[in-house]
Parts: C-alpha cells; structure tokens; sequence
C-alpha cells in the first residue's frame, strides 16, 4: 500500500523531507519500511515496541490511538502524520 507520511522537523532530520512514501499494511508495517528507508526512524517516535507517550499518529486526520493503533489499516492513498503532543497552556 502506497501511504504518504507526513512528518515534523525532528523527522525531517532523519528522512531529509516533510512528506515522504512508505508501503505496509498496518501503520506498524509502515513504521518498518520507513525505518528501513530512513534508519533510526523507529528510535525517534517509539520504545520498546511502543510509541513515545507524546507520539501522536494520525490516519486521514483520525488519532490511531481510536482506531486499532499500532494494526490500523491502510489502504493506497492514506495519508499518515507523525506529530508530537502538544501540552500546556494557561489555566
């Protein structure tokens, strides 16, 4: 499944772009292509086999976290985007 992945500038150190292709399946599959594209992909958004707390995935503008994680689905023309957690504010 052809899937385009949308990434910050962290990523953007280790795949060179903002937005780059990836294949697979599932989202976990995907993360494994782009992790043999771009090594050290994985190392920056997961651990241990789990994604960073304040790793958020988003599958056509759906939080993963709400679909089946890590075994959501895709299909060809998914787009995928990898965004850190954004936190604080003033109460």
């Amino acid at each position: 499944m052809a899937v385009e992945v949308k990434v910050t500038s962290v990523l953007q150190k280790v795949t060179g772009a903002k937005v780059v292709a990836g294949e697979g399946g599932t989202v976990a599959e995907l993360l494994s292509d782009l992790d043999g594209k771009y090594p050290g992909f994985k190392q920056q958004i997961m651990q241990e086999g789990h994604l960073h707390r304040f790793v958020n995935i988003y599958l056509n503008d759906e939080d993963i976290r709400y679909l089946d994680k890590l075994d959501t689905r895709l299909k060809d023309g998914d787009t995928i985007s990898i965004l850190p957690a954004l936190a604080g504010g003033r109460s």
